[in-house]
This record gives structure tokens, C-alpha cells and sequence, in this order.
């Protein structure tokens, strides 16, 4: 087992979540006004993605991969509607006086299930990895070990951003509650409409 080509996909995973992006500050939000819990999952969902476009690239799946480019542009176009929504509910968010403490399973499987599809309807993604993995040239248990350090160090980001933003939660007023949800959503309704003139 070649620890280093598992270091190499850690690292690589850790510099793609860490970018910001819709993702961040969805997390962000998410654990101020839910909790660690939430905003993890909200982090994990992307993980997942990130790794199942890793696994295409290593493993060569060339027809699925080709499929989701060519439909790249739909992808796009209801990823970014799908942004222009979660802003907008972002926007209307009243601020609450105190955190909440908790949320629900129905709660955490969103965060996860709407962050897991916002990411897969990023294709181009996809061929980042596969020119990473194409200059790295591993394959085989070489390219499992890659895939596995990519999931484990996306992981990781969204743990440590989570944990940090979760730190500090409690200590935060309702105004700045406030603020956290306009800059959230201006932000996202801005990669949303970046989105939808991609697609165009």
C-alpha cells in the first residue's frame, strides 16, 4: 500500500472543498443557525460528490463521464436555479435570537442530499480530476487509494470549518444572524445566476 498516493488525493480533496464556493457558505450557515450536525452533513454531502467524480476520472468510466459533459449545460442550469432558490429562502430567513440546539433526521438528510446534488451538477468537475489523476498516473489500487484520500480530506475541510464556525455559534446576537443570512444568500444567489449565464 502506497501511503503517499493517498496523502497526494488527501491534499488534492482539502484544496477542492476548501475554495469557496456555495458549498462554504452554505455550511457556514447551516452550523450557525443548526449546529455542528447540520453543517457537517451539509460539508459530507459534497465529499461524497467530489468522490464519485474521482472514482469516474481513476477509473476511466469514459461513457458516464462523456454523458455528464455533454449534458453539462443542463446540469448547470438546474444547479443554478437550485442556487437561486437556496438564496432566496436565504434571504427571508428570520434571525433567531439563539441558535438552535439540534435538528432533526429529516433535517440532516437534506442538508446532505441538497449539498450532494448542488455538487454533481458541476461536471466540469469531473475533468479537473481527470487531468489530475491522468498527470499523477495511478491506477488500479493506486487509484483507490487516490479516491479514498480525496473523500477523506474533503471530509476533513468541512469538519474543520464546521467545528470552527460550531465554536462560535453561541456567542453571536440575532443581528448578526441576520447579517450572516443576507451575505449567505446575496452570495448564493450570485453563484446561481453565474450558474444560469453558464448555461446560456
Amino acid at each position: 500500500m502506497d501511503l503517499s498516493v493517498f496523502g497526494r488525493g488527501f491534499v488534492l480533496g482539502f484544496a477542492v472543498a476548501a475554495v469557496v464556493g456555495p458549498i462554504g457558505m452554505l455550511c457556514i450557515r447551516r452550523t450557525l443557525t443548526g449546529g455542528f450536525a447540520i453543517g457537517f452533513l451539509s460539508g459530507l454531502g459534497a465529499a461524497v460528490a467530489d468522490a464519485t467524480y474521482a472514482s469516474l476520472a481513476a477509473f476511466g468510466i469514459s461513457a458516464l463521464t462523456s454523458m455528464m459533459v455533454e449534458q453539462r449545460l443542463w446540469l448547470r442550469l438546474l444547479g443554478g436555479l437550485f442556487l437561486l432558490y437556496l438564496g432566496a429562502r436565504t434571504l427571508r430567513s428570520a434571525p433567531s435570537a439563539q441558535a438552535a440546539t439540534s435538528a432533526s433526521v429529516t433535517g440532516l438528510v437534506a442538508a446532505f442530499a441538497s449539498t450532494l446534488a448542488l455538487t454533481l451538477s458541476n461536471p466540469m468537475t469531473i475533468l479537473s480530476f481527470v487531468g489530475i489523476f491522468a498527470g499523477l498516473g495511478v491506477s488500479g489500487d493506486g487509484g483507490l487509494l487516490l479516491v479514498l484520500g480525496v473523500f477523506v480530506g474533503s471530509a476533513a475541510w468541512w469538519l474543520v470549518l464546521a467545528s470552527a464556525v460550531a465554536a462560535v455559534r453561541t456567542r453571536l446576537t440575532a443581528r448578526v444572524f441576520r447579517a450572516v443570512n443576507v451575505v449567505s444568500g446575496v452570495v448564493i444567489v450570485a453563484f446561481g445566476v453565474q450558474a444560469l449565464l453558464m448555461s446560456g
